[in-house]
């Protein structure tokens, strides 16, 4: 499975590896019922480490855009689920900026929520 991977960008892989899977979900390449890869062999492939993958595919269930039936394997969900509204993708798209910035800056993940909270609290 082809799929382009930016390892210098402030991006997470898995992050990466999960939306580019689910681009190819959505636009149909990967088809309905179609078997994933397992874990160990998209890894080796992509030559990232499994728990990279792992977490990709556990954000592809959440989305419900794949199921894992344990040994059987990852397979691609039957039917997709409805796309959220525009404004849901835009703020998806924008928190996962700041995770994005939060990590590069080290900072913990109670310090970024406390961050959100002052920005949320803040009329300027």
């Amino acid at each position: 499975m082809r799929i382009a991977l930016d390892h210098v960008s402030a991006e997470p892989l898995s992050d990466q590896l999960s939306a580019a899977l689910a681009r190819r979900i959505r636009r149909g390449s990967l088809a309905p019922g179609a078997r994933l890869p397992t874990i160990r062999a998209l890894a080796e492939e992509l030559e990232l480490a499994p728990n990279t993958v792992a977490k990709a595919y556990r954000a592809l269930e959440r989305e419900r855009l794949i199921a894992t039936l344990g040994r059987r394997g990852s397979f691609v969900a039957e039917r997709l689920p409805a796309r959220p509204p525009k404004a849901e993708t835009l703020l998806d798209e924008a928190a996962r900026a700041f995770v994005a910035r939060a990590r590069q800056l080290r900072a913990p993940d109670a310090a970024a929520m406390r961050a959100v909270r002052r920005a949320q609290r803040s009329r300027d």
